[in-house]
């Protein structure tokens, strides 16, 4: 079945929205196994919208548009979408009834008229309710053709798709269609393509694809069968080979799961106490890590030692060590994770020093290089990387090799 999306919003033509609903649905569909051939942005013009679902009509089973249903002027897309296919509107006592509710426990009490026109919805539409907005979703079915329309905002259009669209959608799959996810950390995209071409070459069902994180490499295998059982056998027997590929370069197969969710269960399943100690990433790391429910059973606190001075206060760097070799060395970086782990008193630490730009480089310290170093079981683990990008990018890699060398660490010496 081919879907194609549709994004409506001359703010999103102008940049100054962030398109996370395409990503979102896109990943969505995939789950689904759906295929999406074609991803269009449209401003909101009644006429450019019109022919962009009549396109999309032509060339696709079903068209998802995402935003456009709110109360102001502007807000074309249903009024468009019920003009092209032949709907009268007519206004849906049920949404003008929750439309009422949603005032009554907001702090704006009083109700332009303009919102009712949010109540409005094409004859024999299947109304979605939106519990995190006013604007509800619609599905429209016309000569084997479903058309549907969600709100814009991404706190309102992802639950919605969630509940109600999603099983809509894989009602309409003939067959059952399984996903896993088999994340990888320490290996690039290329390299994971070559290690696995043999079977991307002679795949069918299932089949695999790789996407492309920050410092990390996803991989989805998809299966088609008639029943979840049949499904669950064709994939477990590529999930193995895959695992016997990469070994401990596989962080996870939840879907759900993120490197940082990954390293806090180690953590938790081993009994141990972390602290981070940071200078060139200035806390993203610490951020990444308290962001895990459960990490503060773990996580005993943070150092942020951007300066020599710093690293000397609270990590008891050495005075020489900075001088003969630096702040940006491999020396340095074993005594910011050593000295981290007794400044906090606990099992492990992970430190970063680096150098992240766009100013501070030379050429035998260039701009993205980074010592990360991780202290497990009395041992220190440093790395040199020499990372590419700005200054932003610098950062957010270093954090992800962190997360993945104190994972590493860790598995070495208590598993």
């Amino acid at each position: 079945m081919v879907v194609e999306l549709v994004s409506v919003g001359t703010e999103l033509l102008l940049g100054n929205i962030l398109n996370t609903n395409i990503q979102y649905l896109s990943e969505q569909c995939a789950m689904l196994g759906l295929s999406v051939y074609h991803q269009v942005i449209v401003g909101d013009n009644r006429i450019r919208l019109a022919e962009a679902l009549r396109m999309a009509l032509g060339r696709s089973d079903v068209v998802i548009l995402g935003g456009g249903l709110g109360p102001t002027e502007d807000d074309l897309t249903k009024e468009v979408c019920a003009e092209v296919m032949g709907f009268a509107l007519k206004e849906d006592a049920h949404t003008h009834k929750r439309i009422e509710e949603y005032f009554k426990g907001s702090i704006y009490k009083e109700i332009t008229s303009n919102n009712w026109k949010q109540a409005m919805v094409p004859e024999g539409a299947i109304v979605l309710d939106n519990d995190n907005g006013t604007a509800p979703g619609l599905i429209l079915e016309k000569d084997d053709k479903r058309v549907i329309l969600l709100p814009g905002p991404p706190a309102e259009l992802h639950p919605m798709f969630k509940k109600q669209v999603f099983p809509y959608l894989k009602k309409l799959q003939p067959e059952i269609i399984r996903s896993q996810m088999i994340k990888i950390c320490g290996v690039g995209e290329s390299q994971v393509e070559d290690k696995l071409l043999d079977l991307i070459d002679q795949q069918k069902n299932p089949t695999i694809a790789t996407y492309a994180k920050t410092g990390e490499v996803h991989l989805r295998i998809t299966a088609r069968a008639e029943s979840e059982e049949e499904a669950k056998k064709l994939i477990k027997p590529v999930i193995k080979e895959i695992r016997s590929r990469f070994g401990d370069f596989i962080y996870s197969v939840r879907e759900e799961e993120t490197l940082e969710m990954a390293v806090v269960k180690l953590l938790l399943k081993y009994g141990l106490t972390v602290t981070t100690v940071e200078s060139c990433t200035g806390g993203l790391l610490a951020g990444r890590i308290v962001n895990v429910p459960g990490a503060s059973e773990v996580f005993r606190e943070g150092f942020i030692t951007y300066s020599n001075k710093a690293k000397r206060k609270y990590l008891d760097v050495s005075k020489s060590t900075l001088k003969k070799y630096g702040a940006v060395s491999e020396q340095t970086a074993k005594e910011m994770a050593t000295g981290g782990v007794f400044a906090a008193d606990c099992d492990a630490c992970v430190a970063v020093t680096g150098i992240a730009g766009p100013d501070g480089g030379t050429e035998e310290k260039p701009v993205g290089l980074v010592y990360i170093a991780a202290y497990v079981k009395k041992k220190v683990t440093v790395k040199e990387y020499r990372f590419k990008g700005d200054r932003n990018k610098v950062r957010e890699q270093a954090v992800v090799k962190a997360l993945d060398l104190l994972r590493r660490s860790i598995l070495e010496n208590y598993r």
